[in-house]
């Protein structure tokens, strides 16, 4: 039979097996707690992520259209000089109207004639075409002065 020995050992097993269970209980409300928690802030995480890729794309996009507008911007600029570099070269020079000015070789000194300067200007690509200044426009624009007018 039963001897109240092997009563007293299986009420102390149920005993621990019910501290033990109260135990895993409450680790997994902390557990269940804590997988709340984190599952929270990786939503708010996958948010900020889809953010920051949508904001990527959205520079990468400003980035090529600033490529872009700056490559037709030299685009421009490259054909401008070339086509006032063509006529230039091949047009004979303007006679000069003013005998004294035109003896002394000072085209700023010489009114109502188109001289022009040929500059050379080195540049990131390979192209030596020089760059042809109209030196009358930039006197009349400044007033006789030493200033360029580019624009």
């Amino acid at each position: 039979m039963v001897s109240l020995e092997q009563i007293k050992l299986l009420e102390s097993r149920v005993s621990r097996a019910l501290d033990i269970v109260t135990r895993v209980t409450e680790e997994n409300s902390f557990l269940k707690g804590k997988l709340e928690t984190y599952q929270k802030r990786i939503d708010e995480l996958e948010v900020l992520i889809a953010r920051f890729r949508e904001d990527q794309s959205r520079i990468e996009e400003g980035i090529i259209s600033a490529l872009e507008n700056l490559s037709r911007f030299e685009d421009a600029v490259e054909g401008g000089a070339r086509r006032e570099a063509a006529p230039s070269a091949a047009a004979p020079p303007a006679p000069a109207k003013s005998g004294e000015a035109a003896k002394s070789g000072d085209p700023a000194r010489t009114e109502g004639t188109a001289a022009a300067s040929v500059v050379n200007i080195p540049a990131e690509e390979e192209s030596d075409e020089p760059l042809i200044f109209d030196e009358a426009e930039e006197t009349e624009a400044s007033g006789g002065g030493t200033e360029l007018d580019i624009f």
